[in-house]
């Protein structure tokens, strides 16, 4: 909580800054910026409230609400740059993906739990879990979305090797996975850029200006609204390339406080992950912490030209209401487990759910 409060009120700060010379001007974003961290606050506090093993009742549903959406998405989204990953309600743009993610996890993470004991299996083991993720990845993927998808498709791998899943057919699974995507890639031009950019010399003006504001801040920065990128030199400086402007105007030590943020969040996560009572909350929390981290990861690796270029959000710090709400919601879930693990029962009126609690 500490550490996502820091990054939230960091991220309030460099906003404010990177969007200060756009022509909304720089309080338009804040204002929506501090509308999404009290509107995350407040999905962090119910979530973290919740009874998720009664939730769990409702794992299909949550599952069916999400691909409905997604597929509205599909037919009726608000189209951007040649994808669809929006739904409009009024004023609000709401991006279905993201809530996806976590409906993905605790859909997963139910249907694992109750049947772990088959993991092993072809079929109740593998196939149906692989078609749940391939569902709700595949229909991101149709926006497109091939980032988000990807982390969707990686995190429940994870989660399947993490309930027992066997190697053998994990492997011919990523494989595959692996041959299509590569596929996809070379059959779209702009994405083969984007893939190959990054690793030679010549490339993308974004990504150029965005280590160019790194290259300007050097260890001790420029100081809070000093930095040049943002005079409308960056694109997305205030989203995707927060991060650089995080570099130009506070410097390498607070750039790698950033990194040390997540690297601190996933080992909290994964070491406080030991006490959980049953594999549902083993998986579900540790999907919460993949999906903050590995973003996390994403992000940084983009905008330091060690990943292809991939528009996604830096958690807590960047621009946008629906990643916002995300992360509340994982906070929340992790904070949940922290103050009812040590006291975890049966839960009552459970039914077919023959899940063995430790």
């Amino acid at each position: 909580m500490i550490i996502a409060v820091g990054l939230a009120l960091l991220g309030l700060t460099i906003l404010f800054s990177a969007s200060a010379w756009l022509k909304t001007g720089p309080y338009f974003y804040l204002n929506k910026q501090v509308f999404g961290v009290l509107l995350a606050v407040g999905l962090c506090f119910v979530m973290s409230r919740i009874n998720l093993d009664y939730a769990r009742r409702y794992a299909w549903w949550v599952l069916g609400i999400c691909a409905v959406l997604l597929f509205l998405t599909l037919v009726a989204g608000i189209k951007v740059n040649g994808s669809r990953r929006w739904l409009g309600f009024g004023s609000l743009r709401v991006q279905v993906s993201e809530f996806a993610k976590l409906g993905l996890v605790f859909c997963l993470a139910h249907y694992l739990a109750l049947n772990q004991t088959r993991i092993g299996e072809w079929l109740r083991g593998f196939v149906v879990p692989l078609g749940i993720i391939g569902l709700i990845a595949g229909l991101t993927l149709a926006e497109p979305d091939f980032g988000v998808a990807a982390l969707m498709v990686a995190v429940g791998l994870v989660l399947l090797f993490l309930a027992g899943a066997k190697w053998r057919f994990i492997v011919p699974t990523v494989l595959t996975v692996g041959t299509l995507f590569a596929v996809a890639v070379i059959h779209n031009p702009n994405r083969l850029r984007r893939m190959t950019e990054f690793l030679s010399e010549d490339k993308s003006y974004q990504l150029r200006q965005g280590l160019a504001a790194f290259a300007a801040g050097g260890v001790e920065g420029a100081g809070l609204g000093n930095g040049r990128q943002q005079l409308s030199y960056l694109p997305e400086a205030h989203t995707d390339y927060i991060f650089s402007v995080v570099g130009e105007e506070l410097g390498l030590f607070f750039t790698l406080g950033v990194v040390a943020a997540f690297a601190a969040i996933l080992a909290a996560g994964l070491m406080h992950v030991r006490r959980a009572p049953s594999l549902f909350h083993y998986l579900l929390v540790v999907g919460c912490v993949l999906l903050i981290s590995l973003q996390a990861i994403i992000n940084i690796g983009v905008v330091t030209a060690v990943f292809p270029t991939k528009g996604m959000s830096l958690p807590f710090i960047s621009a946008g209401l629906s990643n916002l709400m995300l992360m509340g919601m994982l906070l929340g879930i992790i904070l949940n487990s922290q103050r009812n693990w040590g006291r975890a029962t049966l839960p009552r009126g459970s039914g077919a759910m023959r899940e063995v609690h430790a």
